[in-house]
């Protein structure tokens, strides 16, 4: 387990440079709540952003955004709701973004970030 927690923290970096250089302030990092984990939470313009970042190597079945099961959905959506509660942010524009990252071949990692990937069933 602990190959895989540096992996991630790792694969966090990855993701937070990569938003940062696209003008993304990035606020926190691994926020825990009742509901769960959120990975990176930042300021894109006037919007606070929640972000899910996944990482699926080569010999992945499936992409990495592909790859995100409805329980853990689920999970994103309840951790990013209890956070806006908990910070009084229940006015706050928001939205839940995934970025997705795999090996590249021109680069080192193919990023792809999807913005209001997930979102709340009405």
């Amino acid at each position: 387990m602990e190959g895989r927690k540096a992996l991630g923290t790792h694969f966090e970096g990855v993701a937070a440079r990569y938003l940062e250089a696209q003008g993304v302030h990035i606020l926190e990092r691994n926020v825990y709540s009742r509901g769960g984990e959120i990975d990176l939470i930042g300021k894109d313009q006037n919007t606070l952003v929640f972000f899910e970042v996944r990482y699926r190597g080569s010999g992945s079945l499936v992409d990495p955004a592909s790859s995100i099961s409805y329980p853990k959905r689920q999970r994103v959506l309840k951790a990013a709701a209890f956070y806006l509660h908990r910070h009084r942010l229940w006015d706050a524009i928001s939205r839940i973004d995934v970025v997705a990252i795999s090996p590249g071949t021109v680069k080192k990692y193919r990023v792809q970030w999807i913005k209001n990937a997930i979102q709340a069933d009405v």
